[in-house]
């Protein structure tokens, strides 16, 4: 049963989305949190497998919430939602340790297979809406920076193998896709994502495009 804790300003909005999780089998919502600091206290508390945060809320907003969650909690899984398509806060999200990305308004189909993606470790962001969110709002860091981010240490580490399969990661491909197209076995392709995670410090697909696009490895559009 995976558990799951809701969080949103407006209460309509949860009990919508309780009704499409509890209706599944395999899904139960645990909690529900109006803001961003009942969400880290519910976190805590109930050690919910996946948060549905809602991006925009009064005090502490949704960004802030899954820094704090993501920070203490590794096992929970946080999936995203805002209204707007294209919202610098949906990048952020990401940045923060958020697993995916949904619209506010996904259909109910979507919204139980996004918290399933998530929960299995997986981006829960169609990879053509990913790239674009990200080659919309992130850019290569400012070159007077005094000090290099910590992935870019770690990109300049990775192999030649390595980068090659970020930079197909960051054009949405999956690991059976990038075996195919590099001709090798999908478990050799897995244990390259797995090295080169560890390398640039992040914990799924979606920050590793983050991190592609910020180091300059892919533009937009490409």
């Amino acid at each position: 049963m995976i558990t799951v804790l809701l969080v949103d300003d407006h209460e309509l909005v949860r009990k919508g989305f309780r009704l499409m999780l509890d209706a599944q089998p395999d899904l139960t919502v645990v909690g529900e949190a109006a803001d961003g600091a009942e969400a880290v206290r519910l976190s805590r508390l109930l050690s919910p497998d996946v948060v549905l945060m809602d991006l925009h809320m009064p005090g502490l907003d949704g960004v802030r919430a899954t820094e704090l969650i993501t920070g203490e909690l590794p096992g929970a899984r946080v999936l995203a939602l805002s209204t707007f398509d294209l919202d610098e806060n949906v990048v952020a999200a990401l940045r923060a340790g958020a697993c995916g990305f949904l619209p506010k308004d996904v259909s109910p189909e979507e919204l139980v297979d996004g918290v399933r993606v998530v929960h299995r470790g997986e981006a829960a962001v169609a990879p053509r809406l990913l790239t674009g969110l990200i080659g919309a709002f992130v850019r290569a860091p400012e070159p007077r920076r005094a000090a290099p981010a910590p992935h870019q240490d770690g990109v300049a580490r990775l192999t030649e193998r390595e980068r090659e399969i970020l930079v197909l990661i960051a054009r949405g491909l999956s690991n059976a896709e990038i075996a195919q197209e590099l001709g090798v076995a999908s478990s050799t392709v897995k244990n390259h994502v797995h090295s080169l995670f560890a390398k640039i410090g992040v914990r799924d697909r979606a920050q590793a495009v983050i991190v592609a696009y910020e180091a300059a490895l892919i533009s937009p559009g490409e």
